[in-house]
């Protein structure tokens, strides 16, 4: 069950999609979202969930 009440049906899902900053490329203190030609670029993301 949702917060809502509503039941959750079969093909209902949640898209968790990462990203830099929104506004990485106006602020000189965030990280950059320019790759330059050879760079290489690596992000791993881990999500953690509790039941409680």
């Amino acid at each position: 069950m949702g917060k809502t009440g509503r039941r959750y049906r079969l093909g209902d899902g949640l898209a968790l999609e990462t990203q830099h900053f929104p506004d990485s490329p106006n602020q000189p203190t965030f990280p950059s979202t320019v790759l330059q030609p050879g760079e290489v670029y690596r992000t791993q993301t881990v999500w953690r969930f509790s039941t409680r």
